[in-house]
């Protein structure tokens, strides 16, 4: 995906709230949206990267602090916040994953993640490595270790992975499926990373598609906020996630990305989209019937 947003850890914030649909009983976590935000901080330098998993914040701590996160947390008992390891590239530069050793890259890695995560009072990790200097099955164990001990450790409570529609990353990501699946919660699949103009019928297959890929996990629909790339809200991504929603497949949406004061406005423009479109949907069945 050549975008050149942000890296090395950026916040993700996961809400669960009701879709007010009258539609058979949906699976579970139907009603889960996740939005990145703090991904676009520039003031960046290429020294800055975490080496071998040490990792440092990355994201615009002045205005996404621990006080924030518990001050959002308190007043919305339903948001969880995560943050996400990797990204595309820092300036110019691609972000690679790069360990010297699993053992080294696991140990780094649950030492200053544990940190990070109890000092922002966090609940999961999402995965969003996109470039590698190292074969998928090495990618697989380090990441698989990190999640199983930071899980095992109670130091997260969930954990997800945000590959897209690359033959690159995604050996590696189904590496990673394929040993370590039963401990990835969700799929943030960057649907957005198809062309920009996707078709409601395009994005659907698309979807069952890497459902396909990744059996059995819980596969979010996506838009990005810009409009640049796959299936935008204009051009019917919630009539999409309304028909994969009836047929039992919705599991949640995300976004890339936007800004914590957009977060409460864009949950409630999404939450009256999907019920707009169910309506509309229902409305057209009951005329055919």
């Amino acid at each position: 995906m050549d975008s050149s947003k942000l890296l090395i850890a950026l916040f993700v914030f996961q809400v669960f709230f009701p879709c007010h649909m009258s539609i058979q009983a949906a699976p579970e976590n139907s009603d889960l949206f996740r939005e990145y935000i703090g991904a676009e901080f520039n003031n960046v330098k290429f020294t800055d990267v975490p080496i071998d998993s040490n990792f440092n914040v990355f994201w615009d701590s002045d205005n996404l602090s621990p006080s924030q996160v518990s001050s959002i947390k308190s007043t919305h008992s339903n948001v969880k916040v995560a943050l996400s390891l990797g990204g595309d590239s820092v300036g110019d530069s691609y972000a690679y994953f790069d360990p010297s050793s699993v053992d080294s890259w696991v140990s780094n890695a649950v030492s200053s993640l544990t940190d990070i995560i109890q000092e922002y009072h966090l609940a999961g990790i999402d995965i969003d490595y996109e470039h590698y200097n190292a074969d998928p099955d090495t990618f697989a164990e380090c990441i698989g270790k990190l999640v199983k001990t930071l899980k095992n450790n109670g130091v997260i409570s969930f954990a997800s992975i945000a590959p897209f529609d690359d033959d690159d990353v995604q050996s590696h990501y189904k590496a990673l499926w394929q040993s370590y699946g039963d401990l990835i919660d969700y799929v943030n699949f960057q649907f957005y990373a198809y062309d920009q103009g996707t078709t409601v019928s395009q994005f659907i297959n698309y979807f069952n598609t890497q459902s396909s890929n990744y059996n059995g996990g819980k596969v979010l629909a996506s838009f990005i906020s810009d409009g640049s790339g796959g299936l935008t809200p204009e051009n019917g991504f919630f009539t999409a996630c309304s028909r994969l929603k009836s047929e039992n497949k919705l599991h949640g949406i995300f976004v890339w990305s936007a800004m914590l004061k957009h977060l409460q406005q864009n949950i409630h423009e999404i939450t009256n989209s999907l019920l707009k479109n169910q309506i509309e949907t229902e409305r057209k069945d009951n005329q055919r019937t």
